[in-house]
């Protein structure tokens, strides 16, 4: 307790659980630290994933499978050199490694950056981590199950059914289309996390964001026509429809920010 002629020292970061004021040097060591174990970690993953690789092979084809059954055509992807599918089953085992290994380092980020942050803001980061991922799975779960049976059978029966080409798919070149697609829909479904930081940091406010509207479902619209692989009306509204969602969401998302910002302002001026 601070005697009369002394002042009472401000909080450290972190609150009364945090670490002693590190040098540079031990911040170095902690890193090296962390990087060490995020490493083994997607080293680990990574044989975990090379080992049910085919099997995630077998279920990401499931579509295009599909595709070609409906379109009475051959329902077997092909590849064109002796060692392409080695090649696949390496690079989805690496994917698959650091998915397996996202918890680990994550949580080595977080042993790394929370001592130095007040207690809610680990509350804060800690639901943004969590938040982030779930969407990016909503967003990779989205392409797989809605948005991808649309776009392979557009694109497998465009020529119609007295076309002279039979399709011959290459395992590479689907799976890197897969992987765009996925992985761009994932990154989309970050839109509200994104309304969140920019609405934390005073950027955009729920006011601004709606009186925009017109404009971000132009945006929207834009968006969906060049990531779209089909150039058909359909498919482009299917990947819309989740992305004016999410904008609305976010709408949402930016009004909480706002109300509890002001209901922290009223308190600090009653408080004075």
């Amino acid at each position: 307790m601070a005697t009369p002629n002394q002042p009472e020292l401000p909080p450290t970061a972190g609150g009364d659980d945090a670490s002693d004021k590190m040098s540079l040097i031990e911040h170095l060591i902690e890193l090296r630290k962390r990087l060490l174990y995020s490493a083994v970690a997607i080293a680990i993953g990574f044989v975990i994933g090379f080992s049910v690789a085919k099997w995630v092979i077998n279920f990401v084809a499931r579509p295009m499978v599909t595709a070609l059954q409906q379109a009475h055509y051959p329902d077997k992807l092909i590849f064109t050199g002796p060692a392409e599918y080695v090649n696949l089953l390496i690079k989805v085992g690496f994917y698959l490694g650091l998915v397996i290994a996202l918890p680990v380092i994550l949580h080595q980020v977080w042993l790394f950056v929370a001592p130095g942050l007040y207690k809610h803001e680990r509350k804060a980061v800690l639901s943004f981590i969590l938040s982030s991922v779930f969407l990016f799975l909503c967003g990779i779960s989205f392409a797989y199950f809605i948005l991808l049976p649309f776009v392979l059978k557009f694109l497998i029966t465009f020529q119609g059914p007295q076309g002279p080409f039979q399709p011959l798919i290459s395992i590479s070149e689907y799976f890197d289309l897969i992987l765009v697609v996925m992985v761009g829909l994932g990154a989309i479904f970050e839109l509200p996390v994104l309304i969140f930081v920019l609405s934390v940091f005073g950027i955009v406010t729920p006011q601004w964001l709606w009186k925009n509207l017109r404009y971000a479902i132009l945006v929207i619209t834009i968006v969906a026509a060049i990531v779209t692989p089909t150039p058909d009306a359909t498919t482009m509204l299917v990947f819309m429809t989740p992305m004016v969602g999410l904008y609305f969401v976010g709408i949402a998302v930016s009004y909480m920010v706002f109300r509890k910002k002001r209901k922290r302002e009223i308190a600090e001026e009653g408080a004075q």
